[in-house]
């Protein structure tokens, strides 16, 4: 039965909150355990619906998958089966397209349909294919399925332009160049390179806390991996990786949202455990803006209720920018703050669908074009029934819930799910009133 939250605004968060571990981190280093036939254990993991997705997926595909505490599986990928792929499951969940890397790596070939995901514009899995292809990979598609198979070749993209020995070439190893800065992608060149001895440079990588946090892992599997210039990697795989152990860090996108509901709320909140160091950007524009916080200690930061904001320009870009998914949160606040503000993301050109529910609740904003959109503020938003478009979206418009007048009621929530673990609950640790409710 479908699930809604109830939200009666007008109280400030006070209370402490502590975050969990990284849902974008997780589903690399998840799909790492199909590198290797040794046991593999991932711990501190979100208990939030797309990790269970992502459980889902590799236990149809026959790994062995154990919980061995609360939050820490065990993995065992020996038996995989890639005749039991689960074509319903991919098609829904986005998180799916990182068992590409390992799989064609391992086989040498498989057969999936495109994977679903968020609805936030148009996110085509071009820039993975034309990887792969760059990495010797033949790719084809049809009947609404796309057939991988590595045809052996590790051609290098600069070589091909000279005229060079045989020997030279296979010394500079296979570059791959990137269409585009893409987290996924990045990730899947990196998980098909470390089962690979030869070299790869993987250049126009993005280097967002997901890969960081890859790359660590794979360095324990046994792959050689280095940054080796402004968004290069170079990689030096091995024919057979080890199993690891690895704790998750926390989510900065989390932490970032807690940041932003104390802010928008004018509430105190401590928020514990919070990967401080993939938030500079992003709090030195909340500091910017006049937001009152302290860092008390390497994982721990204080909120402050915060008079007077005033925020010129939101601007979402790749690591080490704003992220993208902190976007819908710093939207929101805008609309309590004085003065326009500038919302653009030239990311994602479906992003902003949340300030037209916004709108609906009496906020007073403007569409430029598909990525930008200005806001006019302070405005006094009031209760509504809205709609939760997407996973952060969601995030979002539970915050504009929280600070508006009377009543409000999202749907939907089950895209919140995806990525919060039982936020209404920590919620109410904070003071919060808020309900879910069946519909």
């Amino acid at each position: 039965m479908a699930e809604k939250f109830v939200i009666k605004g007008g109280k400030p968060l006070r209370g402490e909150v502590e975050i969990r571990g990284a849902k974008n981190a997780a589903f690399p280093i998840l799909a790492a355990s199909l590198l290797t036939k040794e046991d593999c254990v991932v711990s501190n993991l979100p208990l939030i619906e797309d990790v269970f997705q992502m459980l889902k997926i590799l236990e149809e595909l026959g790994v062995k998958i154990f919980w061995i505490g609360r939050r820490t599986v065990k993995l065992n990928s020996f038996g995989v089966d890639l005749a039991k792929i689960p074509f319903a499951t991919i098609k829904k969940f986005r998180g799916s397209i990182l068992i590409l890397g390992p799989l064609i790596s391992r086989f040498g070939e498989l057969k999936i349909p495109p994977p679903g995901g968020c609805l936030i514009g148009a996110r085509p899995i071009d820039t993975h294919l034309d990887a792969f292809s760059q990495l010797g990979v033949d790719v084809s598609s049809k009947n609404g399925f796309y057939f991988f198979k590595s045809n052996g070749s590790r051609r290098s993209f600069a070589s091909s332009f000279a005229k060079t020995s045989e020997d030279k070439k296979a010394s500079e190893g296979t570059e791959v160049v990137l269409r585009e800065f893409s987290v996924t992608a990045t990730e899947n060149t990196l998980l098909f390179s470390a089962l690979c001895p030869q070299k790869t440079i993987l250049k126009i990588a993005d280097l967002d806390y997901q890969i960081q946090e890859l790359v660590k892992v794979l360095i324990k599997m046994g792959a050689d991996i280095k940054y080796s210039g402004p968004h290069c990697f170079e990689i030096i795989g091995a024919e057979k990786l080890n199993g690891f152990e690895y704790n998750l860090i926390s989510d900065p996108i989390e932490a970032g949202t807690f940041i932003v509901a104390a802010l928008a709320t004018k509430g105190e909140v401590l928020i514990k455990n919070v990967e401080l160091e993939f938030l500079d950007l992003f709090l030195k524009r909340l500091k910017d803006f006049g937001a009152k916080f302290q860092i008390l200690d390497k994982k721990t930061i204080k909120i402050f209720p915060s008079e007077n904001l005033k925020i010129d320009k939101v601007q979402s870009l790749i690591y080490p920018g704003i992220n993208s998914d902190l976007q819908p949160e710093l939207g929101v606040l805008a609309t309590q703050t004085e003065g326009q503000t500038l919302i653009h993301d030239p990311l994602y050109e479906g992003r902003l669908k949340y300030l037209d529910e916004l709108n609906k609740m009496g906020a007073d904003i403007v569409f430029c074009d598909p990525h930008r959109a200005i806001i006019n503020g302070p405005s006094k938003l009031v209760g509504a029934e809205i709609p939760s478009p997407d996973l952060r979206a969601g995030a979002a418009l539970i915050i504009a819930g929280l600070v508006a007048k009377g009543k409000t009621t999202i749907s939907n929530i089950y895209q919140i799910d995806r990525g919060y673990e039982k936020i209404e609950e920590r919620l109410q640790k904070l003071r919060a009133d808020i309900k879910r409710v069946k519909e």
